[in-house]
């Protein structure tokens, strides 16, 4: 029985992974704790080095997953030094004196979307402080001498109240309350819903493969289009959304328009097929 420690578990991802993995092995630690009765949990800074290595050294765990990162892409690039220390200095204060395997989760940002969708072996080139520091983290996990795996994914969507980056919340209580919605039509994805990830890291484990992954959902479509496929989810008036174009909204850092995330790798390895984006809403939905 390995035992796991989770960072950022208190987000969209993490509170599927804890769903996905046994309670027993779970350490769930982040910088807000809520507080759960189905496994352990614990406040935890990443960014306080004695604190980390502190825990890393009590818990001993088996492998680290970790989740927890600055994902505010336009706050990254107008604070790129707290950008840096969580998710680079970070990284590096989990890396240090840990001796187990790492599983480390990235984004489709480390590429510039010129040309995507990507595969593992293209060549990256981030446009933002995000997609830098994102990148700067996969490069010391790289460099450790420890067991990794590095997954990239990208629009990761959830519909729960513990959250205020969810995609699918802001779409839903927008159109709950008849309020007219702009969303992007030229960025380019195959969003990945969070308990779909969740079993595929879950799988990662008990197969006990390593190396760089990527993995999202199985159509790649815009942000317009993903939003009108939500509301009908929901049963709600796909009338309210408008589409806009990403130079119209004047977002402080770039983000790649032509994205997404090539699966082939993930799925000869553990023999499994990316869930559609219906099937996803669909299960998403009826599991509310």
């Amino acid at each position: 029985m390995k035992k796991i420690l989770i960072t950022g578990a208190f987000g969209q991802l993490g509170a599927s992974l804890c769903e996905a993995l046994p309670n027993e092995l779970i350490l769930a630690t982040g910088r807000i704790m809520n507080m759960t009765e189905k496994y352990r949990c614990m406040e935890l800074d990443i960014t306080n080095r004695k604190n980390v290595e502190k825990l890393i050294r009590n818990y001993k765990p088996d492998i680290i997953i970790h989740l927890a990162a600055m994902t505010d892409v336009d706050g990254c690039e107008k604070d790129p030094e707290m950008a840096f220390d969580i998710n680079v200095e970070a990284t590096e204060n989990l890396l240090k004196n840990f001796k187990g395997k790492f599983i480390y989760v990235s984004t489709d940002y480390v590429f510039d979307g010129e040309e995507g969708p990507y595969h593992e072996d293209d060549k990256v080139n981030p446009v933002s402080v995000y997609g830098k520091t994102k990148l700067y983290g996969e490069n010391l996990v790289q460099e450790s001498d420890i067991d990794w795996i590095i997954l990239r994914s990208n629009i990761i969507f959830s519909y729960n109240d513990r959250t205020k980056a969810s995609f699918v919340n802001w779409v839903v209580d927008s159109l709950k309350k008849k309020q007219m919605i702009t969303v992007v039509n030229d960025q380019w994805n195959n969003p990945t819903w969070t308990n779909d990830l969740a079993n595929v890291m879950s799988m990662m484990i008990e197969k006990n493969i390593s190396g760089l992954y990527h993995y999202g959902g199985g159509d790649f479509l815009n942000r317009y289009e993903f939003a009108k496929m939500i509301a009908s989810a929901f049963s709600l008036d796909r009338q309210l959304i408008k589409p806009i174009t990403t130079p119209e909204l004047n977002w402080l850092a770039q983000r790649p328009l032509k994205s997404g995330l090539y699966t082939n790798k993930i799925e000869l390895d553990l023999g499994i097929e990316p869930l559609s984006i219906q099937k996803a809403l669909d299960r998403m939905v009826s599991s509310l």
